[in-house]
């Protein structure tokens, strides 16, 4: 099992040029988990596709589903002072570190193509694009 962050979910099913590189990590590395704030961050994320019509309403509630069920069972609250430490310890956004602190809790590797969260957490993350 390995972590995701929201861009790699987005880049999954929102075609552009990541998506070959989302579509191998998960032919390599079928468990993928994330903190439930993925949710909202993946809405957001749509919201944008819808206003600028990139996508329809009915496109966008499709998407979230696909990607709910993906997730479905490996979906995780994160513990606030982990992240707070995480936070702490950077100059990563709190939204990153509760990816970064679930990656800790399941001992396992965030892959994200964050280069700031790349570069503040090396031994706990991957690069997407070498996952």
């Amino acid at each position: 099992m390995i972590v995701v962050d929201t861009n790699v979910l987005a880049y999954l099913y929102l075609p552009g040029e990541r998506t070959a590189q989302a579509e191998a990590l998960l032919q390599s590395e079928p468990e993928w988990a994330a903190p439930v704030l993925w949710r909202s961050e993946f809405r957001n994320i749509l919201a944008g596709f819808i206003r600028r019509q990139s996508i329809t309403f009915d496109q966008a509630c499709a998407l979230q589903l696909e990607a709910e069920s993906l997730l479905a069972g490996a979906e995780f609250e994160v513990d606030s002072r982990a992240v707070l430490e995480l936070v702490r310890d950077s100059n990563c956004s709190a939204y990153d570190c509760e990816f970064v602190a679930l990656a800790m809790t399941l001992d396992t590797k965030l892959v994200t193509a964050d280069k700031q969260v790349l570069q503040a957490f090396p031994s706990r993350t991957l690069a997407l694009s070498t996952a």
